[in-house]
């Protein structure tokens, strides 16, 4: 079903330094844009902060989002924004609640485009069931941005059950991935570069919090890691954890699940997938004797299709990663240096 916010009239077409000056264009701007569309209690009272009420363990992130383009096949940079934040305390454990929102905008900007990120802001917060209760805006001179960039702030707390914490992974742990990898960046590769496949790639950006939250429900402390494989994709994040538990990990390439189409557009690009990033996907590290019944009862989910067991933590070659190659060989498969693609999350 198509979701449909019209755009209030205004007498203005373009983002101009006006708007982020804090007088009456800034006001007109975010009364009939953000205040209006975005409307819930906490907003409504248009304090310089939000006034919470939290209990317990709380979980807070942030992070910046400057995509290039904003608009991408399977999403938008607003979509991202909430999407990523969301899923950011997810991996903590923590049922998301709040969130900030602040935009820089660049002088010039499309008004129906900013409209169509708020909406799809909206749109994004009530799929994850997050307010956004405070923020900001500031507008750039035209040339010193890149049409927008938004940073996020996210609050959430954490389920009782929940024991997220690299000290749990242990030596036989296995680790799980959740859907295919990186179909994220390879939708905003291709867009940018103008590539055409049989079928459409698109970004698999989408809130995980659902998922987590039931499979932290089931299975409670057993679940002793989550991490989800943004930028620098699953060789980085992977990376990261054998350095800081000091463990080894052991891949296993044959088991990666892959689009056959991102697996194409990877060759043609000359990318490895391993180091694509992605947007709404997890792994997790769970014992062994659960893994089967993990993996059965995440594909049960429609975000969680293509869930595999894809490798194992190893006392064997610590804070090193290594994969069993579909043919037998084995490789050091390192974090990413330096960029491989540009501007995407």
């Amino acid at each position: 079903m198509q979701y449909v916010c019209p755009m209030p009239k205004l007498d203005f077409d373009r983002i101009t330094l006006g708007h982020g000056s804090g007088g009456k264009l800034t006001n007109i701007l975010l009364q009939t844009g953000v205040f209006d569309l975005l409307s819930n209690p906490y907003l409504d009272e248009h304090h310089d902060g939000a006034i919470l009420e939290l209990q317990g363990p709380t979980a807070f992130t942030t992070d910046s989002f400057v995509v290039s383009p904003i608009f991408f096949p399977g999403g938008d940079i607003g979509e991202l924004a909430v999407n990523g934040t969301v899923n950011d305390l997810a991996m903590c454990g923590a049922k998301a609640q709040y969130l900030s929102l602040s935009f820089i905008i660049e002088e010039g900007m499309l008004m129906t485009d900013f409209w169509q990120v708020l909406v799809s802001i909206k749109r994004a917060c009530e799929i994850a069931g997050v307010q956004v209760v405070t923020g900001d805006t500031k507008v750039v001179e035209r040339g010193k941005g890149d049409q927008i960039f938004i940073n996020t702030t996210g609050v959430g707390q954490i389920l009782p059950t929940a024991k997220i914490s690299m000290n749990t992974v242990k030596e036989g742990d296995v680790i799980i991935v959740s859907d295919v990898i990186a179909s994220h960046g390879i939708a905003i590769m291709s867009k940018r570069e103008g590539l055409e496949f049989e079928s459409d790639i698109e970004s698999d950006t989408r809130p995980l919090n659902g998922v987590i939250e039931d499979l932290i429900s089931k299975y409670g402390d057993s679940i002793h890691l989550l991490k989800d494989p943004t930028r620098g994709g699953l060789s980085s994040v992977l990376n990261e954890i054998a350095r800081d538990s000091g463990l080894g990990i052991q891949l296993e390439e044959k088991n990666l699940p892959i689009n056959e189409q991102v697996k194409a557009a990877c060759e043609i690009l000359g990318l490895d997938p391993l180091y694509v990033a992605n947007e709404g996907i997890f792994i997790a590290i769970i014992p062994s004797n659960l893994a089967e019944s993990v993996v059965e009862h995440l594909k049960t989910k429609v975000e969680c299709r293509s869930a595999s067991i894809i490798g194992r933590i190893t006392n064997d070659h610590p804070k090193q990663v290594i994969i069993k190659s579909s043919i037998g060989g084995k490789r050091v498969v390192n974090m990413l240096v330096g960029q491989q693609l540009p501007r995407i999350c």
